[in-house]
């Protein structure tokens, strides 16, 4: 696979490599034994296949000549993409600078780049929203650190042949800021939806460019290919949009989040979140105050709501001089009648004694905590036992030392009510998941079974990232929540595994 594509903003012209050529066999830094030549970027950087000899595990090494302070961006750009851990994010291992040459030792993805994907065909919708999802949360953690990444593009999106996302190749310089890495995304979305690359400032490359009027302003996607939602297409239009100011990384990245979590609605058709030509909204809405990528047609939104009072106010007018009682019939779904709009979400206080920790396969020892997770004070956590890593195939899965299928953190809300979304603050790296029930059978390891078993998963299983990780809530009022943790990050030097819940707020309409 191509595991550094030389990109839309690449030179057109490659450095040409005419002295210490590396060989097959080579090992360097006694270290990185090269297999094979993937093939060479328009960088003039050569792309290895390697095997670090003494972890025994694969490697990309990205070789440039020469190396001293030609290759100070290079190595710069490795070192900052090291320190930030993140499921989407390429691993850095080493980067070194012999002088007559530097190279960067990274992660080997088996798979293939998106550019590759898309010379075939563009990406069914859902796809393309789960890689744009995965991009923008790469892109979130990189900017919590201060930095950007200043290289998003088709090349550097890669897709791991067991369905992973990643991000590779960082490039930050003094032209690299948040808001292009943000607009960056947008044109993924749009490239995995059509096929065509839209950046207007794009070099040479193998992507064909975006379709364009006579005035060379861009088609949206929904124009370019049939069958791609009217809010996706949207979105992907609007980041691109140089008069629309881009929302910021992590609220993008909540945003496909919570559209990830819905994927039982096929496409996202009628009432998407971010489904700009409807005026039915979502059911669960994203925070308390919603701040989501609908700010970037809020004018839109306020006048169809003007209009909608209108309208209402019209009618009763009207009907004030047929009677001297008015009637009007509540919208379906139970909306105001003065506006339709659905109420904000608003987080539900939780008590201490509303919460535990449900463990169906555990020794009953991580069970104390559980109110630090909803204390308000991400600050404090509750922390599960540290585990040895186990075989992928082994019963607990990766993280759980293979005896155990997860862990969970149990809320009682009291009373039935209509959960909007559960935003969870948790280690990064963590697999977790909202399940629903109708009932507690006990406290019990046997009651924590029947809850494993009996509880209804809503949506599909997230990775964590930095910050807040955003479940979408049930369609149906509910009193039960089961934040699932199926998955461990490793986050200590010793190899062991071990998560961290800070706080969890559920929003209720």
């Amino acid at each position: 696979m191509t595991q550094v594509d030389e990109g839309p903003e690449s030179p057109g012209t490659p450095g040409v490599l005419t002295f210490g050529t590396p060989t097959v066999g080579e090992v360097l830094a006694e270290r990185y034994e090269l297999q094979e030549h993937i093939n060479n970027d328009a960088f003039g950087r050569q792309v290895w296949r390697g095997v670090d000899v003494v972890l025994r595990r694969p490697v990309a090494v990205v070789m440039r000549y020469p190396g001293g302070a030609a290759a100070v961006e290079m190595l710069d750009a490795a070192v900052a993409a090291s320190r930030v851990v993140h499921p989407n994010l390429v691993d850095v291992y080493d980067a070194i600078d012999e002088n007559t040459r530097a190279y960067v030792v990274r992660e080997w993805v088996d798979g293939g780049s998106l550019r590759e994907y898309v010379a075939e065909a563009p990406l069914e919708p859902d796809r393309a929203l789960a890689v744009a999802s995965a991009i923008a949360s790469a892109i979130a953690a990189i900017h919590a650190t201060g930095t950007a990444h200043g290289n998003v593009h088709p090349g550097t999106v890669l897709i791991a042949s067991d369905g992973r996302v990643v991000l590779s190749d960082a490039r930050a310089d003094e032209a690299a800021t948040p808001d292009a890495d943000v607009r960056a995304v947008g044109a993924v979305l749009y490239c995995a939806l059509t096929g065509h690359w839209p950046r207007a400032e794009a070099g040479v490359s193998p992507v064909p460019d975006a379709v364009r009027d006579e005035s060379g302003a861009l088609t949206p996607p929904r124009q370019v290919r049939g069958g791609v939602p009217g809010h996706l297409s949207d979105l992907a239009t609007d980041l691109l949009d140089p008069n629309v100011a881009p929302p910021s990384a992590d609220v993008l990245a909540a945003d496909l989040g919570r559209l990830e979590g819905d994927r039982e609605e096929p496409y996202f058709s009628v009432g998407s979140p971010l489904d700009f030509d409807h005026q039915t909204y979502p059911t669960a809405p994203l925070a308390e105050p919603p701040r989501s990528v609908r700010k970037l047609v809020i004018g839109v939104a306020v006048l169809l709501v003007l209009a909608l009072v209108g309208i209402l106010l019209t009618v009763n007018a009207l009907s004030g001089h047929r009677s001297n009682t008015t009637t009007v019939t509540p919208p379906a779904g139970g909306g105001t009648p003065s506006t339709g709009a659905q109420a904000n979400p608003k987080p539900v206080p939780i008590a201490a004694d509303q919460v535990r920790i449900v463990d169906p396969d555990g020794n009953r020892q991580e069970l104390s905590g559980a109110a630090k997770t909803v204390d308000n004070d991400p600050n404090t956590a509750w922390s599960s036992n540290h585990y040895f890593a186990s075989g992928p195939n082994s019963p607990g899965g990766p993280g759980f030392g293979g005896i155990k299928r997860g862990m969970g953190i149990l809320i009682d809300l009291g009373s039935a009510k209509q959960v909007a979304a559960v935003q969870v603050m948790v280690s990064p790296g963590a697999t977790i998941e909202l399940r629903t029930g109708s009932s507690d059978p006990g406290s019990s390891k046997a009651g924590d079974q029947q809850i494993f078993t009996d509880y209804t998963p809503q949506g599909q299983p997230k990775t964590a990232g930095s910050g807040t990780t955003v479940l979408a809530g049930p369609g149906d009022p509910v009193r039960y929540l089961l934040v699932w943790i199926s998955k461990l990050p490793q986050t200590t030097d010793n190899g062991q595994y071990v998560v961290q819940v800070q706080d969890i707020k559920v929003l209720v309409t």
